[in-house]
This record gives structure tokens, sequence and C-alpha cells, in this order.
């Protein structure tokens, strides 16, 4: 049996204050919480949605030393710009914070000099590298170098994207500081740790055993990183930018933004009820939802919930609804490559239309996998399902009652058989739009809320009151009675999807707001209500709209494809003898496949005229295996054999990487024999 709960205490990702919101933060964490918040307190339920900017850590500290201006300068900045975006695009938070508020460095502090004092904490000291030109520590994505795996350049200190191997900064050969280009070197630094292991065995029994009705994309990543075995996790940095480790002989060092951050749901919360905001936090009578996206599904279901277990007091959440990812255009949203479409910048150049996005977010949601966001289809969506569906129908309704009726709503007289029909496909819509909310699935409780103005439309196309009026005005007064009847539960229905356009309509009906549980009634708008004149509550987006924002993309990329050609300068000179060594030939792809477990890599089963090989590269996200086969590639030939995933890699695949990051593999012009060797 499902626990009965008092209360619901929602809390959104925070967003990283070094840049503005975009659509892919929008379908993947802060729609869904919105509706899934208004939806709570339309039925009339105690609810809470907590966010804030996530204001700390390494990459606003190296912003604000590339603009010349402070770290706080940078997060006061973005702060701004996300918290009135939000509030424009009618995100109904009940407080929007910033973890650089007194409340949360107060509260962030106590909490872990709490488990400081109760010995939950590993103490550790270790070799790190260090930059003595920007003197400070080097996070490891800031640290840069070749590859030990496949030999590529510009592997990260954690993991090298061209063969997907995960890796340690000491790993790497040739590291350079991503701050200054110097080469780093290796210093003493303690820090301490938060054995994540010791909360093993209790966070399996939690999630595995309790909570199977998670989505399966979360449940799965959390078995997952069970499976492997958890690990000690660091929880303090060496940065001056952060909240400082609050005890003696930590100078210098500030807590990991990781810790640091999801307090800051607490603390927003004490911040806004600061006498009582121990009975959402502490309360098992309170449901907790984190709603994330997929990249913060080990941090909200594993790191958060050993935080609050080794702390003691704090109850862990009951779902976390993680979306995956949106792309753009066939292309992934990228902030560096201002590859986005910025949620300011959209409300400035459609203005009103903030409803239009809301609806072809959630309608093209990334709940179950990565979805693409396109301008045409976005204008699609409008034209065909917002203007021709729901406005047309809501437009018809009212303007045949002013024909007909003065304005006012007609007494309905007897239903025939089609009128029952209808009404039996809405009287259950509550019902069904219930069910998917409380599943979290946003998606299909939007296509419920427009199936009834489907219902609306196709009862006034049958019925026809315009053709009926010349004979039968009874029959004309309970169609338009019926038809009102569905567009005062259409204004209740879209009211957590389309809050705005709900309250337009409840203007033209000139009707307070609905309770929800009024959803399905046929007697909503009494007889002889008077309505306001009709309005149109969409409108279409015209070609030239869509062309600019196409436009606009497609000038961000060849601007940043002309940066990037520019920002790579060629390598150091080598002797041409080392050039010799290699040997570089053609070789006929027999076999590709993907390897278990690993996005990036791909099984290579090649001929090169000497008996085959077999290679391993990291190009899975760049080509489908069935797009390779029969292809001839280039490849290294003597290289000595190394270990990718437990498979022994024998060569290495050349590929050419373009300006927006894609790989292409190299190819002869045409076809030559197996084993060919490049000259």
């Amino acid at each position: 049996m499902s626990k009965t709960f008092k209360r619901t205490l929602i809390t959104t990702a925070l967003p990283y204050a070094n840049g503005p919101v975009h659509i892919g933060h929008l379908a993947g964490v802060y729609i869904p919480a919105d509706i899934y918040a208004r939806y709570l307190r339309l039925k009339g339920e105690e609810v809470l949605m907590i966010g804030g900017s996530d204001e700390h850590g390494v990459p606003i500290a190296i912003k604000a030393q590339k603009e010349g201006v402070t770290p706080q300068d940078v997060v006061d900045r973005y702060h701004n710009i996300i918290k009135k975006s939000f509030e424009d695009l009618g995100i109904t938070f009940d407080i929007y914070s910033r973890t650089t508020s007194q409340t949360h460095r107060e509260l962030a502090s106590d909490f872990f000099r709490k488990l400081y004092d109760r010995g939950e904490f590993i103490e550790q000291t270790s070799m790190q590298y260090y930059d003595e030109e920007a003197r400070q520590f080097l996070a490891d994505r800031y640290i840069t170098g070749t590859c030990p795996h496949c030999s590529s350049e510009g592997a990260y200190g954690d993991q090298c994207e061209a063969c997907g191997t995960s890796l340690s900064a000491t790993d790497l050969k040739n590291p350079k500081s991503a701050i200054s280009g110097s080469a780093p070197v290796l210093k003493e630094t303690k820090h301490w740790y938060l054995p994540l292991d010791k909360h093993e065995a209790a966070l399996r029994e939690w999630i595995l055993e309790g909570h199977k009705e998670w989505k399966s994309n979360v449940y799965g990543q959390c078995k997952s990183w069970l499976d492997m075995g958890l690990q000690p996790r660091a929880v303090s940095r060496d940065l001056d930018w952060g909240i400082p480790v609050p005890i003696e002989g930590a100078e210098g060092k500030v807590l990991y933004v990781w810790f640091d951050a999801p307090i800051g749901y607490i603390s927003n919360t004490k911040e806004l009820l600061p006498d009582t905001w121990e009975t959402w936090w502490k309360d098992d009578s309170t449901k907790l939802v984190h709603f994330i996206g997929k990249d913060n599904i080990v941090f909200h279901c594993i790191v958060f919930p050993a935080m609050l277990r080794a702390e003691g007091s704090y109850i862990l959440p009951e779902n976390v609804p993680a979306n995956e990812f949106l792309n753009l255009e066939g292309d992934k949203i990228s902030t560096s490559r201002n590859w986005a479409v910025w949620l300011h910048e959209y409300l400035e150049e459609f203005p009103g239309k903030q409803d239009v996005l809301r609806y072809v977010l959630t309608a093209n949601a990334p709940e179950t996998k990565d979805n693409d966001f396109t301008w045409k289809d976005f204008q699609a969506r409008n034209n065909n399902e917002l203007v021709a569906v729901y406005g047309n129908f809501v437009n018809r309704a009212l303007v045949l009652t002013h024909k007909y009726f003065d304005g006012r709503v007609p007494a309905r007289g007897e239903l025939i058989d089609y009128d029952h029909a209808t009404i039996a496909e809405f009287v259950d819509i509550k019902t069904r739009v219930e069910r998917e909310l409380e599943h979290y699935h946003f998606r299909e409780a939007l296509k419920e809320a427009m199936n009834l103005a489907r219902i609306g439309n196709k009862y006034l196309a049958d019925t026809e009151p315009w053709k009926l009026a010349k004979t039968d005005m009874d029959r004309v007064a309970t169609i338009l009675n019926l038809s009102l009847q569905i567009t005062a539960n259409l204004a209740i229905v879209f009211e957590p999807f389309l809050p705005m356009s709900s309250a337009k309509l409840l203007g033209i009906l000139q009707s307070e707001a609905f309770g929800w549980e009024q959803i399905g009634s046929i007697d909503l708008l009494p007889v002889g209500h008077q309505l306001a004149q009709p309005e149109l509550l969409f409108d279409k987006i015209e070609d030239e709209a869509i062309e600019y924002q196409i436009k606009k993309l497609q000038d961000s990329k060849a601007a940043n494809e002309a940066a990037n050609r520019k920002a790579v300068p060629v390598a150091e000179d080598i002797a041409f003898e080392d050039f010799l060594k290699l040997d570089i030939r053609v070789g006929t792809v027999l076999e590709c496949t993907k390897v278990p477990k690993a996005d990036k890599l791909l099984q290579f089963r090649i001929d090169d005229g000497l008996g085959g090989r077999t290679i391993v590269s990291g190009i899975a996200q760049h080509y489908a295996p069935e797009e390779l086969v029969g292809k001839q590639v280039c490849f290294i030939a003597n290289l000595p054999p190394r270990k990718l995933k437990g498979i022994e890699s024998q060569g290495m695949i050349l590929s050419a990487e373009d300006a927006d990051g894609r790989l292409r593999v190299i190819q002869p012009a045409e076809a030559v024999a197996p084993g060919s060797q490049v000259k």
C-alpha cells in the first residue's frame, strides 16, 4: 500500500550561475516541476516548490578570472537573469534564492561541522596537480594532456573524449593546466571524504527494493553505481571561491560544490520559512520529490541521500523523476558553442508566447529518451495544435454564442445520443490526466488535455449549429451550452500546463477560477451567464519568425567554427624520422559493433591485408555501426596493443574533428587494397 503524505516538497536542480537558462534546462527540469506543483495546488494540497542558483565552484572562478571581475559579479549577473526568466515564463517557485546567501552559508557550514564532529568523514592526504602560475590546485576537468590508452591529444583529467576511457589526472601524459597552459606539478593536499561505501547497503535496500517504481533510467543508473561498489568522495576542494571548510587547519579550502549545492534546497526552505522549515525536511509525512536532469541522478539518489543519512534527522526523497536530454536541431545543446535557445532571448523575441514554449517542450519532453527540438516542429505544434485545435474550438464556441445568444450561456434542452456520447468521452478526463501526472508522465497528461479540445472541435464540426440555426434554435442552444461547458473544462485542465492561456480564457468566460475537482462537470457555467467578447487564445507563427531563428543558429555555428579554426594552433614540429616511424595503412571494415556499457566505443574487425585485426575506437557517438561496415579506413598499424573495456585494440583508426566537435573517419578517395600503406 502506498504511503499517504500530508504535504509535498518539490525541489528543482539548481541552475549553475555562469550562464542563462536554455530550453534543455526547461524541458528537463523546470517545466515538469511547475506543472506538478500547479496541479497539486489546484487540488488544494499543501505544496512548496524550492529553487535557487548554484553559485560556487571552479568554472565560476575561472570565468571571473577571464573577464577580470569577481566571482560574485558573475553570479549576481546570471542569478538575476535566470530568476527573471523563470518569473516571466510563469515558473511558480515559492522561493528562488541562491547558494551565496547568508542563510545557506551558515546552514552548509553547520551541516559539514555536524558530520565532522560525529566522525562521519575520512581525512586523506593525496598528491594533486597544482598550477604554480595560477597559484591554485586544479580540478580534473581543468587538466588536459595525452590519453595513455589511445594517445589522443586533449584528453581531460577525468576522461578521454576520444576513446571514452575514465582517467585520473595523474594518468595523463604531458599534462597542462587549462587555466594558464603551464605544466602543473604534483603537490600534497589534505581533504575530507564522505565514505559512500559505508552507506551502500542501506542505499541498495532503499532504492533497489524500496523504489522499484522509479523511472527506469533513474533506477538503472543507481543500480549500475551500486553494483560497481561505492567509493569515498571528497567533500572539500582547494579553492578561494566557495564556503570555507569550517574547521581549523582548513585554510584555503572550501566545501566541494556537489556537497554545498544540494544543501541549498534546505537553506532556501529555511530562508522562506525560518520557523517551520523543519516540518518540510524532517517530518515523515512530507513527500520529497527532486526534479533533475539525468546528469544529476547520482548526486540526488546516492550522494545527497548518503549525506542526509549521515546527518540522521532528514527525510529522503520519495521520487526523483529525472528526464533525459533535449537536443537542438539534431545536435547536442552546447553553451560553450552558443548552440542553444536561451529563455531570456525567447521571451524577448516571442512576446506573449510563454505558453507556446511550455506546450512544445512538454509535448516533446525527453522523458524516456533524448528528444530533439526543432523550430519547424515548434511552429507546426503551435499552428496545427494550439491554434487549429484548442484555439479554434474555443473561438467558434464563443463567436457562435455571441452571434445567436448575445454572448449569454443558453439553456440546454433535451440531450440526444450524440450529446451523451460526447459527454462520455470526457467525463473521466480528470482521472486520466491525474493518472499520468501522479506518475510524472507529463507528456501523456498534456496529450489527454489536448484530447478534450479535439473532442470539442469534433462535436462542433459534426453537429454544425450554424446550419441548425435556420430551423432548430433549441438544438443550437443545447450544442453551444455543452461546447461552453467543455471550454470551461479546458480552462481547468490546461492550467498546470498553459497557465497564462487558462487565465486569459477565464477572463473571456468572465468566470472565477474553478477547482480541479470540477473537471468533467457539464454545469460549470450557469444559464444566462454573460461572456466577454471573444479573443484569440493563440496566434499563428509565420515562416519569417522561424527562418530568423534558424538563421540565428546557423550564424552562431558559423561563428563558432571560424573561432575554432583560429583557436587550433599547429602542433610543435617533430623530426621527419619520427613521422616515418608511423605505419599508417588502409583497411576494410568487416564488422563493427557497439562495445557493451561504453557509450563512446565501437569495436571494429578490420581486413588489414595481414590476416585481420581488432581495433576499438571512440567514435560511437558519431557513427552507427552499420554505417561503417564495408568502408575503408586509415589506421595506425604499429601501436602497441591496449585493452579498452577488456578488448585488446590493435591499432588506432584515424579521424578528423570538425569545428562542431564531430569526428569523421579518414578514408581514401577511392578503393585500394587492404593493407596498403599511406605514404
